[in-house]
């Protein structure tokens, strides 16, 4: 049984003044970042996109494990293109690793340990610990698809892991966690971390 990513990324990026999606961030638009990190660690990748999709799909190079769901309900909140993409899993897998697109700093190893652990795991939910502090990616098994599907508006998946507070199993990766990119701000913040581009 396999594991499959879903890569949320249909959202406007209101904030950021233009699709976030596609904001330049090293030579690569920014959810480049994400897809190339699931790519690189998940044989199964779903990239959910909605708003400016056909413009998001042709400024990407998308890896063979990539395949494309269009959200057309992305404006009622991320919760439908959670559901979205686990409408489009494989029936063999047996967990999703939930990904932002929003996220570039997003780590192969830290996509890595999370399926690792989750393949002896009894967790219905395992996240990604930066030095003790949960974040993403996170991992839902099969068993809490349901409820996953079940949620509405802008939560994600925030709800569901308060549901199973009591079972939602930490995967220490260490770092720092990755954050969201939404608006100019947060990229410069993110740049002047990386320091210059090199020539």
């Amino acid at each position: 049984m396999c594991v499959t990513g879903i890569v949320l990324a249909a959202g406007r990026g209101s904030r950021m003044g233009a699709p976030k999606q596609l904001v330049p961030l090293g030579g690569r638009p920014l959810l480049q970042h994400v897809v190339d990190a699931a790519a690189a660690e998940l044989d199964d990748v779903i990239l959910v996109l909605g708003h400016e999709a056909e413009a998001v799909v042709a400024a990407l190079t998308l890896p063979e494990a990539v395949r494309v769901v269009v959200n057309p309900d992305h404006a009622e909140g991320q919760s439908t293109s959670l559901r979205a993409g686990l409408d489009h899993v494989p029936e063999a897998a047996r967990a999703v690793v939930v990904l932002l697109g929003d996220q570039p700093e997003i780590r192969t190893d830290a996509i890595r340990a999370l399926v690792a652990a989750q393949a002896t795991s009894d967790a219905p939910i395992l996240r990604a610990a930066y030095r003790g502090r949960a974040s993403h990616p996170v991992v839902l098994a099969r068993s809490v698809w349901p409820a996953a599907g079940a949620l509405r508006g802008d939560a994600g998946a925030r709800a569901l892991i308060s549901a199973h507070a009591g079972r939602v199993e930490l995967v220490e990766v260490g770092g720092d966690p990755p954050e969201d990119i939404d608006t100019p701000e947060d990229l410069a913040r993110l740049l002047s971390r990386r320091g210059p581009t090199p020539e």
